[in-house]
Order: structure tokens, then C-alpha cells, then sequence
């Protein structure tokens, strides 16, 4: 029986790739990659030459029997996303439980992924807090908002750069406009930045000053 590595790659600094995730990468049999061009330069960086096959959301359902079977013919395969820990709201979840469900070995590594700098640098509380990733984009929305209004632990979202200011207004509606919250944006790189504030506060920030990157925003809970 093989096994599956669950591989966190930097989410910008490359110098937070570690050691333990390139010896493996270098290990396996077979690198599934979310995007294999833009792994292809991380591969390149790091003298990694293992075999690498295309994964995401658009074929994962497709493949997955088909890796399955390579698993239990003996093969060991990684898993990477584009950038962070596999799963945290890229490809990952559906063929980790086809292992877990065949008996298959499961190893995920620890690494890079972008939410946990962005919570605890916020000053916002992190002893109870609940990921959400990305909200619905239009149907589901103002449901999932009625929901986390009455939420107090404090909430953690993914958008990206487009669509801040208008995700911002949404939380402000009906979270509050005086609601803390944070916004960290290309965590680990050049132009790392974090901007705290109410949600008013940060919104009319974006407003004045379009963002570009990746986004994290942190709304503290109800108190």
C-alpha cells in the first residue's frame, strides 16, 4: 500500500518552504499539482524533478478513483496546491477521504497557509475562532451573514482583491459598520500589509486605495 502526502507550499516567500517538504517532494512517485506551471517554476527553484500531474477542482472527481488504485499498487504520492496547505480551500479534500475510506495512509506536513499570520497578528482574540473561507458569491450570501451575525468567535474569510470593498459592505451591513476587524493582504512578500479598524473604518481605507494580492479578513465575533 502507498501513501498520500499532503505537501504546504510558501504562500510568497519561498523561504518558507521547508526542508522536510522538499525531501519528500523529491521522494514521491507523483506530484499533483493544482496548477502545474505555476508549481513548475516552485519545482524548478528547488531542484525538484518528480513526475507532476494536474489536480484541481474542474477533474479532481474524475481522477481520484484512478489515484486511488496507483495508491494501492505501492505508488507514494504528494499533493500541493498553488500556494499553502492543500484542502484550505483548494483541492485536497475529496481524495484525502477516498484514502481514508480504502485505508490508505494520509501524512499531511506542516507549513505555510495563509489564515494563521493573518488571525494572530490581527489583536484580534484567537483562543475560539471559526474559518470561513470564501462567502457564497451571490445565492446563500445574505443567508450565511444572518447566520454569522449572531456568531462570537471571531471569523475568518478569504476574498479576493476585487471584490474586498463590496465583501466588506456586506459585513458591515449586517455584522455592524463598528465592527473590528483586519484585513492582512500578500502575507510573507514585498508589500506585506495590515490594516485594522472597524469595518467602516477599513472599508473606506480600500475605497480610497484598491487593493491587490491575496486577502484575509478577520471580524471579531459578537460580543
Amino acid at each position: 500500500m502507498g501513501k498520500l502526502y499532503l505537501v504546504p507550499t510558501p504562500i510568497g516567500n519561498l523561504e518558507d518552504m521547508t526542508l522536510r517538504a522538499i525531501r519528500v517532494l523529491k521522494e514521491v512517485d507523483l506530484i499533483l499539482a493544482e496548477d502545474t506551471r505555476t508549481s513548475g517554476k516552485l519545482l524548478q527553484h528547488f531542484e525538484i524533478a518528480s513526475p507532476m500531474q494536474s489536480h484541481h477542482m474542474h477533474n479532481e472527481h474524475k481522477t481520484v478513483d484512478q489515484l486511488v488504485k496507483r495508491l494501492q499498487g505501492g505508488e507514494t504520492i504528494a499533493l500541493i496546491s498553488d500556494a499553502g496547505t492543500p484542502a484550505i480551500s483548494d483541492p485536497g479534500f475529496l481524495l484525502t477521504r477516498a484514502c481514508v475510506e480504502n485505508n490508505i495512509e494520509v501524512e499531511c506536513l506542516p507549513g505555510a497557509t495563509a489564515f494563521v499570520p493573518a488571525l494572530v497578528n490581527s489583536g484580534l482574540p484567537n483562543d475560539k475562532f471559526v474559518f470561513e473561507g470564501f462567502l457564497p458569491p451571490k445565492k446563500g450570501r445574505q443567508t450565511r451573514l444572518k447566520i454569522l451575525a449572531e456568531e462570537n468567535r471571531t471569523m475568518i474569510f478569504y476574498e479576493s482583491p476585487y471584490k474586498l470593498v463590496k465583501t466588506l459592505g456586506h459585513l458591515a451591513e449586517y455584522l455592524g459598520s463598528d465592527r473590528n476587524a483586519s484585513v492582512s493582504r500578500e502575507l510573507t512578500k514585498l508589500y506585506e500589509e495590515t490594516v485594522r479598524g472597524s469595518l467602516q473604518e477599513i472599508m473606506g481605507h480600500y475605497t480610497e486605495k484598491p487593493p491587490k494580492g491575496e486577502i484575509v479578513i478577520i471580524v471579531e465575533g459578537k460580543k
